[in-house]
């Protein structure tokens, strides 16, 4: 029996390259995405590999577990959120859910605590 693929909450910090489409004078970008995968190894490697294909340059990834981890930590996830999520899994995609350029010296929000 195959195992089931869960949707995964990541948090991408990207560097520009001359394909990203960010802003003039942007440094960088936070991706929030949702990816499947079996674990959340796999969810990183296919959303890294999506990313490149796309002509970004991901630097780093964090990881903020599946839905149900989301859950059982306690976070608030909006129907919003949540049909990203479904989407994600239905089309076994990496959604983009939000896109943020950074510019010098920004670093990533935590989405937990930016998106209830």
């Amino acid at each position: 029996m195959a195992k089931s693929h869960n949707v995964y909450t990541l948090l991408v910090q990207v560097g520009r390259s001359a394909e990203d489409d960010l802003p003039d004078g942007a440094t960088g970008g936070a991706l929030l995405c949702y990816a499947t995968g079996i674990d959340e190894a796999e969810a990183v490697r296919e959303t890294v590999a999506v990313l490149k294909q796309a002509g970004m340059a991901p630097l780093d990834v964090t990881g903020y577990g599946s839905l149900e981890d989301r859950l059982e930590d306690g976070a608030e996830i909006d129907d919003e959120e949540r049909a990203l999520m479904d989407r994600a899994r239905e089309e076994n995609a990496v959604i983009v859910a939000q896109a943020t350029p950074l510019y010098d010296g920004e670093q990533a929000e935590d989405p937990a605590a930016t998106r209830h």
